[in-house]
């Protein structure tokens, strides 16, 4: 009968953290999707609107890896108000071989938090200025740590801006960070002035409506734009993408229906057949990155099956490896 090892969320944060080595994992699927030889079916997305949810399933399989991940992420967003996380979920990791189930993760969110934050180190890596130093962060959230964390993992960043609607939660998150970092971490309520002061900026909201403006863009920055992972999301003004000088998204086809290119497309201002270089080629060397100081470039992440089936096989193999887990028979 088949073995199955199952992994609590407190074993999982036991085995991975927010590190070079999970920024690597995530790296390396991005070079391997851009090779052409992953399969990764559309998301499946299902809007629960009378509880202000959404349900997400994703999925890859990866040559090279002994696993493919099948990952249900819910997110709940009135969740908060009644004392409980917006986001949960689990991963199941089955045998690329032979398709039996092998591990069950109940991380309840964890590992797509740590995979989406290094996901956007990757995209820093990759495009942002080598000396850029100083960060605004739009959002409060979960997230907005953990982005600000990876940042400082892969660029020299010294200070930091961190901007929400509720000023008193990016004052909380402002020194929560600066604790946390060692760096200098502000709040502030003018997501205008944050911008304009910051050479790499990430965007974490679950916004609908546009909290970037491409008129606070100058020459040299880089963004992240992480929450428009769901159709209807849109953080970026479209115009913003008119104006970046390189835009790189996580996967094409996926922008072009829910990221903030579908947004730039809608309002007519950028075809919808346009090509663009995704981030795996650009780690692959087959696209060129960032060319100069002082373009502008945009990275539009809305998430791939290809990070969960990476972040699930590396934390199957450091249980395995550490004897962590349950182990039962089905």
């Amino acid at each position: 009968m088949p073995r199955i090892t199952l992994l609590s969320e407190a074993d999982l944060r036991g085995l991975v953290t927010l590190d070079t080595e999970i920024v690597d994992v995530i790296e390396d699927a991005f070079r391997t999707l851009a090779a052409g030889s992953v399969v990764m079916p559309p998301i499946l997305s299902m809007a629960i609107e009378p509880a202000n949810g959404e349900v997400d399933v994703k999925t890859a399989f990866v040559p090279g890896l002994p696993g493919f991940a099948i990952k249900v992420s819910p997110g709940f967003f009135d969740n908060p108000k009644i004392g409980l996380p917006s986001t949960s979920g689990l991963m199941m990791l089955l045998s690329a071989r032979t398709g039996q189930v092998e591990a069950l993760l109940l991380d309840n969110g964890y590992l797509t938090d740590i995979r989406t934050a290094a996901a956007g180190a990757v995209a820093a890596r990759h495009l942002a200025r080598p000396d850029a130093q100083t960060a605004a962060i739009l959002g409060a959230g979960m997230q907005a740590h953990l982005q600000l964390t990876a940042l400082c993992l892969v660029r020299p960043i010294q200070r930091a801006t961190i901007w929400a609607r509720d000023l008193s939660k990016a004052e909380a998150a402002a020194q929560q960070l600066s604790d946390a970092l060692g760096i200098e971490v502000g709040a502030t309520a003018d997501a205008e002035a944050a911008v304009m002061a910051a050479d790499v900026i990430v965007t974490t909201t679950p916004s609908t409506t546009p909290i970037l403006h491409a008129d606070w863009l100058r020459p040299g920055q880089h963004v992240t734009a992480m929450g428009s992972d769901q159709h209807g999301k849109s953080e970026l003004d479209p115009e913003c993408l008119s104006r970046a000088d390189l835009y790189v998204p996580d996967r094409l086809s996926q922008t072009r229906t829910l990221g903030e290119l579908h947004a730039a497309i809608a309002a007519g201002l950028i075809p919808a057949d346009r090509a663009y270089p995704e981030l795996g080629d650009i780690i692959a060397g087959t696209s060129p990155g960032r060319r100069s100081d002082e373009q502008i470039t945009i990275a539009d992440l809305t998430g791939t099956g290809v990070q969960d089936t990476a972040i699930a096989n590396h934390a199957v193999r450091r249980a395995r490896d550490a004897r962590a887990g349950t182990l039962f028979e089905s």
